[in-house]
């Protein structure tokens, strides 16, 4: 008997996990992302018909790519009951079966993260010893559980109530060496504490996972809701559109070649110009008023939070390659009010008879002399994650988080230089973008962040930063 086999696909700019799981020549599909040729060419070379396509919940963080893949295949789409889809879909309940060749799926429901949430037990009948698989979708993650606030009925202590229960009653019951195969990795915003792992046990997270430590509902419920950072805007906009099912992705046109003039006209009607090249070239050289982040890292996640759905973009990029992976991977978020891209890049603006702006850049241990030096016009910025502050932070340094930095540069005094940092670099060169673009003209990314700050053994503070 052959037996059955799971194959996991890692989106690492969304920390996103979906799987395919196939046995005798049919397949299943949970939670996929939106571009979903990647599942249909999986499929192709192992001779399977995708027929089922599984989402665990309504997604909040990414696009999920369910309408498409089922009009591509014919295949059904399963969803928790009370999920408010409104495309056709099997509403899934407790005790629920789904079997195929040697795959054999039971659907629990979970609720907690939202209403909906469910996961799915898998075994494997030509493997009758085999370890059974559970896909916790944001129910439970490696090191973490899923955030209680993205209803717009429940509280974020009542769902955190009814994810404790959910976890102690059906899922923690499980055999300690039952499998988790979660939606998500280290750097999701659906979670505080994720490991970078991508699969555990259920024995293992009992004793190591902090959510599960808890000895009540009532501390369970103040360890996940205390502090809780505030939920992007954009997700309850993510929501909409995947319980209508968004559009094929191919439906979406080609940005188109602007020039420097078209580009500052649009500007100037309030298309926001975003830079996706290293933070290097970009602290080099730019146009002014744009907005950097980087390919690189998370870029679609923080282009939702930073700007939201419905913003007007330019893509500024090294190649043409270049801006069409940046497309896609805004799409993957619902970011698709694409007006062009500027053609020939920042050389092409130079051509025009342009001007370029640039970011000045100071190492730690320059940064730590002028502090000694001029203490008084010297302000630091941490845009770090409070998560992140249990290794220190720079005395005296003041903390904005930087998914709420737009919002909050009243706070910084403009006369003073501003330094930013983060950990390595990668989010405080997006913050000094914002900073330029809301009128601060002296401030300065510390490069290498606070692990270049450590790693020059200058005093760390292990109070956290005035936020």
């Amino acid at each position: 008997m052959e037996s059955v086999q799971v194959e996991r696909f890692y989106l690492g700019c969304l920390a996103h996990a979906s799987y395919v799981v196939g046995s005798e020549c049919v397949a299943a599909v949970i939670d996929p992302q939106r571009d979903v040729d990647i599942y249909l060419e999986a499929a192709a070379q192992k001779g399977w018909k995708i027929e089922h396509i599984i989402e665990t919940h309504v997604h909040a963080d990414f696009v999920s790519g369910h309408r498409e893949l089922a009009e591509r295949t014919g295949a059904r789409i399963y969803l928790g009951e009370g999920s408010g889809a409104e495309f056709p879909h099997v509403a899934v309940k407790d005790g629920d079966e789904l079997n195929f060749g040697n795959c054999h799926l039971k659907f629990l429901q979970t609720p907690g993260h939202t209403v909906e949430s469910i996961c799915i037990l898998m075994n494997d009948a030509s493997q009758p010893d085999r370890r059974g698989i559970l896909f916790t979708g944001d129910t439970l993650f490696v090191g973490d559980v899923g955030r209680p606030d993205l209803s717009g009925t429940y509280t974020p202590q009542q769902l955190a109530a009814i994810l404790y229960q959910s976890l102690h009653e059906k899922v923690l019951r499980l055999p300690d060496e039952t499998q988790i195969y979660p939606a998500h990795g280290a750097g999701s915003l659906c979670g505080r504490q994720m490991s970078s792992e991508s699969s555990s046990t259920i024995g293992k997270q009992k004793q190591t996972n902090y959510a599960l430590m808890a000895k009540s509902s009532e501390e369970f419920v103040h360890l996940l809701t205390d502090n809780l950072s505030t939920a992007p805007e954009y997700f309850a906009q993510e929501v909409d559109l995947n319980r209508k099912g968004a559009a094929p992705i191919s439906q979406l046109p080609a940005p188109a070649a602007l020039s420097a003039p078209e580009v500052l006209r649009l500007q100037q009607e309030g298309t926001v110009v975003v830079d996706t090249r290293p933070a290097s070239e970009f602290a080099a050289a730019h146009v002014p008023g744009s907005i950097h982040i980087a390919l690189t890292g998370q870029y679609a996640s923080w282009a939702a939070r930073i700007l939201g759905l419905n913003t007007k973009l330019i893509i500024v990029g090294e190649d043409a390659d270049h801006v069409r992976e940046s497309q896609l991977r805004l799409a993957r978020v619902g970011l698709e009010s694409i007006s062009g891209y500027l053609a020939a890049g920042v050389a092409g603006w130079v051509r025009s008879g342009y001007e370029l702006e640039s970011i000045p850049q100071i190492t730690a241990p320059d940064l730590a002399e002028l502090r000694k030096q001029e203490p008084e016009s010297v302000t630091v910025l941490d845009v770090r994650e409070e998560a992140e502050l249990s290794g220190g932070a720079i005395e005296g340094a003041i903390r904005i988080p930087l998914g709420k930095l737009m919002n909050r540069t009243s706070e910084l005094d403009p006369t003073k230089l501003t330094v930013v940092h983060c950990k390595g670099g990668y989010r405080s060169s997006i913050a000094t973008s914002i900073l330029r673009r809301g009128g601060f003209r002296d401030i300065a990314n510390l490069m290498g962040g606070f692990d270049a700050w450590k790693a020059a053994g200058l005093p760390v503070s292990l109070s956290a930063p005035q936020s």
